[in-house]
């Protein structure tokens, strides 16, 4: 994502939801919360959370988002050519908190109806169409394709759990990476 997500209209009691959930995947992981636990947590009766999240999914679904909107949030890149270290700052923000990016990264992978997974695809069409309006639409697709790709959660999980690196290793793999993207429409 290469700007900042859409924050859902939530209420009061929906963000206290989505607080307490988040903080107890920290705890103790996304699979071994209970609705019991959650509603303790948020000062709430169980049946509260059942009406505002009536399935895991919904659950699941909101809390990525709010994930991603809030913990996860950073400012919108002016440029193209920033997007390298806002993907590495992401890398590093991903990093700082595993299982919670682990938890955005299996909502976007799994295909969970309503999940977005490629939030910042639209602010990259955007900077591109400004910086590099002349670029034929096949290498712009692929630009913006390789970009989505790096500029995600499932890009730092891929990087950790598969090749085994460190913050550093994976921010700078990344942000290397979408400076190769990049590098073919510096002077165009």
């Amino acid at each position: 994502m290469t700007g900042p997500a859409a924050v859902p209209a939530l209420s009061g009691t929906q963000e206290s939801i989505l607080a307490a959930y988040t903080e107890l995947i920290e705890e103790l992981g996304s699979d071994d919360v209970s609705y019991r636990v959650i509603a303790r947590r948020a000062g709430i009766a169980e049946r509260t959370v059942f009406r505002n999240y009536p399935t895991r999914v919904d659950l699941l679904l909101a809390t990525a988002a709010w994930i991603e909107a809030t913990l996860f949030a950073r400012e919108e890149s002016r440029s193209i050519f920033d997007i390298p270290l806002a993907i590495r700052e992401a890398m590093e923000r991903y990093d700082a908190r595993p299982e919670l990016a682990h938890v955005v990264a299996e909502t976007a992978m799994r295909g969970v109806s309503g999940a977005s997974p490629s939030p910042g695809r639209e602010q990259l069409e955007r900077l591109l169409d400004a910086e590099a309006p002349a670029l034929d639409p096949a290498r712009r697709r692929a630009i913006v394709a390789a970009l989505s790709h790096l500029d995600s959660v499932g890009t730092w999980v891929t990087l950790r759990r598969e090749f085994g690196m460190d913050r550093r290793d994976i921010a700078d793999a990344a942000a290397w990476a979408a400076e190769a993207v990049l590098d073919g429409i510096r002077h165009t």
